[in-house]
């Protein structure tokens, strides 16, 4: 390819073509031994002089070929690329190499003309090589001179001005007179070969400008097979013979001049001086630019050999003018004068395509100039190489060729001390850029955009460089799908082996049908090369064609695959929308071409990488249409891909599309619940589990948080139910070819499914879409759940992680998105700094730290367990009917359903009464004695109770067993539920292992509807003293009932007291009620100290505030009313029964309060004072007690009395009275 150096002009290119049956390889191999020679010395080239031209033929001694047919291959190839008649070559040459372990007698081609043979046990094969090139361009400059002899004839100088490109004809319609023998009296002077004249004649060619030996408007290829003088049509016929101009005739000797290397002969003889006179007179645009621009190459040539600049190469002052600027303004004009020039109408198409490459080339030579003046840091030895620099590769300066080299202020500092500034360059380099570009063959049009794209390159302007690429990516693809086309067509060679079906048909006719349709293999030759142009340009532009990579699935490990899930970007772990970055329209449209790219080449895996890719990054600004073409295109792909038997395949490229990933709740009947050892053990608490309120009294229990952060019980070999959330960023149904469950710990036996998320709907909130995956955990122990694998049709599975995040994570996570979010269109760096993968790169928080162990959701893995059930109930409808106080008997059959013994069993029981206590209780709002009361009816009324809790707790694989529940009616019990916990508790143990710590139930509930009906209510108690009906002036005529009233009434005693109490029926049946004591109602009296004890607690609250605000008196004499009632209540006891029926109850009396008087009425006096009258007879002296009757003393009159005192201590305690005194 042709690298337009500045020095092109005086640069002599050879043409290197393979022959023969060589490999890609070998050719490569040999030809970089040829191209290792840049440059022959002038004093090497012999003098003497052969028929050959400028094309080497490189080919391989082969077994199978003949030197003479490999010959003659050389021969056929030079007449596929340039027509037999035509002027060029000037010299061609075939090498032959001796590969490694041929047998080939190279003694053959001692004899063959223009053929010669490099061994391979050579010593010095460099030293030949050179000395081969060297004959070659030996007679490359004698057919120089020759050539100059037919134009400095009167009729070969009308030739050379008939038209603005002119042809010499053919040999043979050459007259006689121009083939000439003498040499060029210009050259002869010199020890170089002599300019000849011989085999002058010239025909039309095919071959492109950058294959010629001069690259000015000299003698010229056309593409017509017509031969003569193209102008002979017009007026020109009559012209020939007469004497022209000659400034295109020093033009072309100062090319061969230049040339030749014989600058001086040149710059003596002025024919650029000459010509530019001539051609200025003529107003010869195209010829006089072409001779200002050997001009300036001359000037720089001379420079070079006269070695200026070596003192320093920094430039001249500001008084002075600059060295190049003279070179400078002769190339200006010459740009001017070809974007000037205006072509013949009677021959438009060739004169374009010649005008717009000389102007390309002459705004290309400008611009590499001042590039090489600026990458030299100025004028000097090093500006010199890079613009004199030979060979098919630029040459780069010291200051470019390292990348690291390469940044924004190296380049502005390179432009500091050359004083050409990056713009001024990039100014020159634009102006070859333009419409004039499509007159330009596929090759030259490519070789001009090529070398704008490595200058911009250089200069740093990435943008500039892209856009050219993507044109440069144009030619590329036109000539390679047009070479691939012309390579199908059927060939005309006989056949050779195969089975003979490429031209077959079955038919019996010359139509289509009956032909066997063969797909030939498509080369994929120089594809990555494209495809990695192309990935540089969409990169520059903003598009990351890379984001989805391509895995190999044959090498792919599961290893490999959680490595990639450890290194997640941020935008898979953060919710923000993933950044764009740059022109959305314009990145779009080079997504489409890149597409069109891929799919010409063809490549199907590229295909699908960059339609997913540009959905993976660009989705927030592609419309909906783009996503679903995108989308259908990647499929298409991959599944073309993988029908042609791809083993590789792209990555997950949908984001994170997993929200959450939860446990569905374990139905209740099957929830395991822990329980520890010791409870097996028995022992009496003091806390009784009813009392458990819906409010902690504790504000913070550590018990109940350990509870919280514990792990989620699960049972081996039972189903467990994962809800997968997910949510769709597309406008299109993305489709998920399978979704499982990833997790570590114990073996977890799952499925993948296929899901297809439902459409994201434009400007509205995305809807997440809830997935159930189905497992089975398949040992105890520990299951983590890490995430979830995800796979796309064609893709390869990835997993996501989803740890659980503790709270300072959850706020470090929520800085960080509010970060990227607030960055969102506001930039730190300008330029393709700014891009989302650079950005990144140069974040100090993105940078690797050392990661904090994550933390997953775990699930503790217990063992099996049995299933019970409930088989029927002595319930109808599961409802019952109770009086207040009444107690009724419940019978449930229970059914081991499982293969599992049943060994624990255990019931407890819930009420609606038992919630509003308990939260009463909770709230502390109560005072004590309802306190009291209220935790009392909790303890010792419960609706519910197992009536025989020795009732065998083993139940059978299969069998069943029979409970028995007692059901108490109270007042407001609406509903209750019975629970049935159970287990298998005492499993066999395997060797050496230990007792555990802990075992786990499962709870049955059986709600049962209670309706209490409420028919007696109890009020107005009192206690009364009583003292009996004495026996007193009643008289006899009491009888009957009376009698044994009176005898009732009557006691021996003092000290009773009198129980009373109302009793109303508030329901529509009669009900029989009957009160019992205990023990007699007599008065009694508490020690001190029972009766100083506090009103007790029976729940295990540990602070009970008293927010009673009485006095210390008021607070005991509280006291004491509680105490006595307690021990009336004990002596007192009521029951009732249904008239004529047979149910029956309790009636309760706690409802009831303790007055004052009530209290003096029951409680003993601590002191009890007897009062008697005692008379003493005169005669015996002994004392004789009064009755008294009616209340009253029956004493005689008259007669001294003596009054006896009697005092009693009914207290526990010594009374030690100070004195007594009687009133």
């Amino acid at each position: 390819m042709d690298t337009h150096a500045f020095a092109s002009l005086a640069h002599v290119r050879i043409l290197l073509v393979p022959v023969g049956s060589i490999q890609a390889s070998t050719f490569e191999r040999f030809a970089s031994e040829i191209r290792a020679f840049d440059e022959i010395r002038l004093g090497d080239i012999p003098a003497d002089q052969k028929d050959e031209r400028g094309v080497i033929g490189v080919g391989v001694c082969s077994e199978n070929e003949t030197l003479s047919a490999t010959l003659d291959h050389f021969n056929v190839s030079l007449t596929d690329i340039i027509p037999p008649a035509s002027l060029f070559p000037l010299a061609k040459n075939c090498f032959i190499f001796e590969d490694n372990g041929s047998s080939i007698n190279l003694n053959l081609g001692d004899g063959t003309p223009g053929l010669v043979v490099i061994p391979s046990m050579m010593g010095n094969k460099k030293l030949y090589i050179g000395t081969l090139l060297a004959d070659l361009c030996s007679q490359i400059l004698g057919e120089f001179g020759r050539v100059v002899n037919v134009l400095e004839s009167p009729l070969g100088n009308e030739y050379l001005n008939a038209t603005m490109f002119p042809i010499l004809p053919a040999l043979s319609e050459m007259p006689r007179q121009l083939e000439l023998n003498s040499s060029s009296s210009l050259l002869a002077q010199h020890s170089q070969p002599e300019l000849g004249a011989t085999h002058l004649s010239r025909a039309q060619a095919n071959i492109a400008l950058n294959r010629t030996s001069s690259s000015g408007p000299g003698v010229l290829p056309v593409r017509s097979s017509t031969l003569g003088v193209p102008g002979s049509r017009v007026k020109r016929n009559s012209a020939i013979g007469v004497a022209s101009s000659p400034g295109r005739l020093y033009k072309v000797l100062g090319d061969f001049f230049l040339l030749a290397g014989r600058t001086e002969d040149a710059t003596i003889w002025h024919v650029y001086t000459e010509a530019t006179v001539s051609l200025k007179s003529l107003q010869d645009a195209a010829w006089h630019a072409s001779a200002l621009e050997g001009l300036a190459t001359t000037t720089i040539v001379e420079a070079w050999l006269s070695g200026q600049g070596l003192a320093g190469s920094i430039s001249n002052t500001k008084e002075s003018k600059e060295p190049w600027a003279e070179v400078s303004d002769k190339l200006a004009q010459a740009t001017a004068m070809y974007y000037k020039a205006s072509p013949l109408a009677s021959d438009s198409e060739p004169n374009h395509f010649y005008l717009a490459y000389l102007y390309s080339t002459a705004a290309i030579r400008q611009a590499s100039l001042f590039f090489s003046i600026w990458s030299a840091k100025g004028w000097g030895p090093l500006a010199f190489t890079t613009m004199l620099q030979p060979g098919a590769n630029p040459y780069l300066p010291p200051t470019l060729s390292n990348p690291e080299h390469n940044t924004s202020l190296n380049l502005e500092r390179l432009s500091m001390v050359s004083g050409i500034s990056r713009s001024t360059i990039s100014g020159y380099l634009a102006q070859a850029h333009g419409p004039w570009l499509v007159h330009l063959g596929p090759t030259e049009r490519l070789a001009v955009l090529e070398t704008m794209a490595g200058m911009y390159a250089c200069l740093g302007y990435k943008r500039k460089e892209a856009y050219v690429l993507r044109e440069v990516l144009g030619c590329v693809m036109d000539l390679l799908v047009c070479g691939r086309e012309e390579n199908r067509k059927p060939t005309t060679s006989p056949g050779g082996a195969g089975l003979g079906i490429r031209n077959a048909s079955f038919g019996g006719g010359n139509g289509v049908p009956g032909t066997v349709g063969v797909r030939q293999n498509e080369s994929a030759e120089g594809n990555a090369s494209i495809l990695r142009l192309l990935k540089y340009v969409c990169k520059v532009l903003g598009i990351d064609l890379e984001a989805v990579k391509l895995v190999n699935t044959a090498e792919l490990s599961a290893e490999d695959n959680k490595a990639e899930t450890n290194n997640l970007s941020q935008d898979d772990t953060l919710d923000a929308l993933p950044e764009v970055y740059g022109w959305p329209e314009l990145q779009i449209g080079v997504i489409r071409e890149a597409i069109a790219v891929a799919e010409s080449l063809p490549d199907y895996l590229t295909v699908a990488q960059i339609a997913a890719s540009s959905l993976k990054t660009m989705h927030p600004v592609l419309a909906a249409a783009d996503q679903q073409h995108l989308y259908a295109t990647s499929g298409r792909a991959l599944t073309t891909a993988q029908r042609r038997g791809e083993t590789t395949q792209i990555e997950y490229w949908a984001g994170q599309p997993v929200i959450s990933v939860a446990i569905s709740p374990l139905p209740f009947i099957r929830l395991p619940i822990e329980k520890p050892m010791s409870i097996l053990k028995t022992h009496r608490t003091t806390t009784n589990p009813i009392l458990t309120g819906a409010t902690d009294p504790f504000l913070y229990n550590p018990r109940k948080s350990l509870l919280v952060k514990g792990k989620g019980l699960i049972i081996q070999n039972e189903p467990l139910e994962l809800l997968v959330t997910l949510h769709n960023p597309f406008v299109f149904d993305l489709e998920l070819q399978a979704l499982s469950i990833s997790t570590s710990g114990v073996p977890f036996d799952s499925k993948s499914v296929a899901v297809v998320l439902p459409a994201r709907i434009p400007d509205a909130p995305n809807v997440p879409h809830t997935v159930t995956l189905i497992g089975r955990p398949l040992q105890t122990g520990t299951l983590v759940i890490r995430g979830c694998t995800i796979q796309a049709p064609g893709g390869t599975p990835r997993e996501f992680i989803l740890p659980l995040a503790t709270d300072e994570e959850e706020e470090k996570s929520s800085r960080k998105r509010s970060a990227l979010e607030c960055e969102i269109d506001r930039s730190k760096y300008s330029g393709l700094d700014s891009r989302p993968w650079a950005k990144n790169s140069k974040r100090l928080s993105i940078k690797v730290q050392p990661k904090a162990p994550q933390a997953f959701l775990e699930c503790k893995v217990v063992p099996e367990q049995p299933l019970l059930r409930i088989r029927r109930t002595s319930l109808t409808h599961g409802a019952v009917m109770l009086y207040n106080g009444e107690m009724s008997t419940i019978r449930l059959t229970m059914e081991n359903v499982s293969t599992l013994p049943i060994d624990f069993l255990r019931l407890s029981f819930d009420d609606s009464t038992m919630a509003p206590a308990q939260l009463a209780l909770a709230e502390g709002e109560l005072s004590v004695f309802d306190t009291y009361e209220t935790e009392y009816d909790l303890i010792h009324k419960p609706a519910f109770t197992w009536q025989n809790q020795k009732e065998s707790k083993n139940i059978g694989a299969g069998q069943k067993v029979i409970l028995t529940v007692s059901c108490f009616g109270k007042v407001g019990c609406t509903n209750g539920t019975i629970h049935v916990a159970y287990s298998y508790v005492h499993r066999p143990l395997a060797e050496s292992a230990d007792e555990p710590d802990v075992f786990h139930t499962r709870q049955l509930t059986y709600p049962v509807l209670v309706t209490v009906y409420h028919m007696l209510e109890c009020h107005g108690m009192d206690v009364l003293p009583y003292d009996g009906i004495e026996n007193g002036n009643t008289g006899n005529n009491l009888g009957g009932p009376d009698e044994d009233r009176k005898h009732l009434l009557s006691v021996p005693e003092t000290g009773w007291c009198m129980f009373s109490i109302d009793v109303r029926n508030t329901y529509g049946l009669p009900f029989d009620v009957t009160f019992d004591r205990k023990q007699d109602v007599k008065k009694l009296l508490l020690s001190e100290e029972h009766t100083a004890r506090p009103i007790p607690t029976l729940s295990d609250r540990q602070f009970v505030v008293n927010k009673s605000r009485l006095t210390s008196e008021e607070e005991k004499t509280q006291r004491e009313l509680f105490w006595y009632r307690e021990a009336l209540l004990k002596l007192i006891t009521a029951h009732w029964r249904e008239s004529g029926g047979t149910r029956h109850g309790e009636l309760s009396l706690r409802q009831q309060r303790m007055t004052l008087p009530m209290l003096e009425a029951l409680r003993t006096d601590p002191v009890e004072v007897t009062l008697s009258l005692v008379h003493y007879s005169g005669g015996s002296g002994e004392p004789t007690t009064i009755t008294k009757l009616g209340g009253r003393f029956d004493t005689p009159a008259n007669e001294f009395l003596h009054l006896k005192t009697l005092v009693s201590n009914m207290s526990r305690k010594t009374l030690c009275p100070e004195r007594w005194q009687a009133d």
